[in-house]
């Protein structure tokens, strides 16, 4: 059945141990926050995945499209943040738009929607030198193709975000004409953006690196920036925070693309060296608070259409496990975020008072928040601890063994 969330006013007492704690003003904006926080969950985030030298397979691992969504599910459950499952097209809906009946129909059943959709133009063999910047007309029209389909798809489902990432570029100099390459994207693009209704958009992504590595073709956010504008009014730009250079500030990029109005969305993952796809908050939880402040400084109605999507591997952490770790993470720094006082921090940036502006900022980053999270949980009918509550509940347990043999017989390789 759908899980629906209640609200459930605080008691008195709990309202008063609140209050003692923080201020009410402080315990009003964290609430204020978190009732307005969503944060999609990746379908392919639930299965078994790995790196380029192997996989480790796990016995909970999802291996149908049924079972991604009745994890997504319990992980909304938990959370009460994730309404929402990004899908990827190729490997969730072989079957293209037939196959939209069968998802609508596991949205029913299980409570959560679909949400991004994610065109795949990376794996099969005729990307080899590319998908729509190919110097092939052939291969390009293939990869547009594809692209329409997943217009259709999301059509179908109601799902109004288009999430394109490409893998395209070369590895040595010389070997492909960067400009034509530039013309061919801007054909497609558009042709893209020429088949969204209304409610949709496109999701521009940029990587500066892998698997190309002498140029790839859409290699940071100004180039994304461009592409978008060219394709159209619905097109802007997807931000995912392992898609840079070491030292980037991308709160920057994140202040521009607000400033420009083209920020479309995050894909949400941390890194320690290049694009690693760790869980977000496990290397640099200041850098998603600094990121989350940027946006919580601008007016609400510039910041509702920014989707905020998770995208990493846990090949290591447990699937269930890691999700829900990760939501509650984000949950936290951007409710870290919401105490920021910016009447106070504006007046000490004006007066250049750099030390006392920089306290202010983190003391909100600092503040323990986890109390006041806790009593937002309680409020709205949700588990206190949601990695506690997912360990008690069986869920792990009696999912492991519905999948076990079925994950046992996975490919653990790649090679």
């Amino acid at each position: 059945m759908p899980q629906v969330l209640r609200f459930i006013p605080m008691s008195t007492n709990h309202e008063r141990s609140m209050n003692n704690h923080k201020g009410s003003g402080e315990l009003d904006r964290v609430f204020q926050a978190l009732d307005g926080f969503r944060i999609e969950v990746p379908s392919w985030g639930f299965a078994n995945t790995g790196t380029r030298f192997g996989k480790f397979v796990q016995a909970a691992a999802a291996t149908t499209i049924e079972e991604k969504f009745a994890d997504a599910a319990e992980v909304n459950r938990l959370t009460g943040a994730a309404p929402t499952v990004a899908l990827h097209v190729l490997w969730d809906l072989p079957g293209g738009v037939g196959d939209a009946a069968k998802i609508k129909a596991l949205e029913q059943k299980y409570g959560v929607r679909a949400g991004s959709i994610n065109p795949n133009l990376f794996q099969d063999q005729q990307y080899k030198y590319g998908s729509i910047a190919n110097p092939s007309a052939e291969i390009r029209r293939m990869a547009l193709d594809h692209l329409l389909d997943c217009v259709e798809i999301g059509k179908a489902l109601d799902a109004p975000d288009l999430s394109i990432w490409i893998a395209d570029g070369s590895n040595y100099p010389g070997t492909q004409s960067m400009r034509r390459r530039i013309g061919y994207m801007e054909e497609v693009f558009a042709a893209t953006h020429a088949a969204l209704s209304a409610e949709q958009r496109m999701l521009i992504e940029y990587k500066p690196f892998e698997p190309a590595f002498y140029h790839t073709d859409i290699a940071d956010w100004g180039m994304a920036l461009e592409l978008a504008r060219r394709a159209g009014p619905q097109a802007c730009v997807l931000v995912d925070t392992g898609h840079h250079y070491q030292g980037t500030n991308i709160e920057q990029i994140v202040t521009w693309l607000l400033s420009a109005g083209a920020l479309g969305g995050f894909h949400f993952n941390d890194r320690k060296y290049a694009d690693d796809d760790l869980t977000l908050g496990s290397i640099d939880p200041y850098q998603l608070f600094r990121i989350f402040h940027e946006i919580l400084s601008v007016g609400e109605r510039e910041r509702a259409s920014i989707a905020f999507m998770i995208d990493q591997s846990h090949n290591l952490k447990g699937k269930m496990e890691a999700m829900v770790q990760s939501v509650v993470t984000a949950q936290e720094l951007y409710a870290r975020a919401a105490l920021v006082d910016h009447a106070r921090l504006s007046e000490l940036q004006d007066e250049c008072r750099l030390v006392d502006a920089e306290e202010t900022f983190r003391s909100a980053f600092w503040t323990d928040v986890r109390p006041m999270v806790r009593a937002w949980r309680e409020a709205r009918g949700l588990p206190a601890e949601p990695l506690k509550e997912l360990a008690e509940s069986g869920y792990m347990e009696r999912i492991t063994e519905e999948r076990g043999s079925k994950n046992a017989n996975a490919v653990s390789s790649y090679a």
